[in-house]
């Protein structure tokens, strides 16, 4: 199997990637929005923002309570 990024042999603690750089890369192009998985319906942005307020209120709120 060829690493997806950079086409060597992928190795057998990384696969499909050929080292930690190569996942590590990977992992970014997620985390930046370079890789997108497809939607098929248009509450799903909706979803997301609800639930990122959601979380955002909750850390908040175990932050504050730390403070006391």
């Amino acid at each position: 199997m060829a690493c997806p990024i950079c086409s060597k042999h992928a190795a057998e603690k990384y696969r499909p990637f050929c080292s930690k750089r190569c996942a590590d890369i990977d992992l970014g192009k997620w985390m930046t929005g370079a890789y997108a998985v497809p939607s098929e319906s248009e509450d799903d942005a909706d979803e997301l923002v609800q639930e990122l307020d959601k979380a955002m209120r909750e850390r908040a709120e175990d932050d504050a309570s730390k403070l006391h």
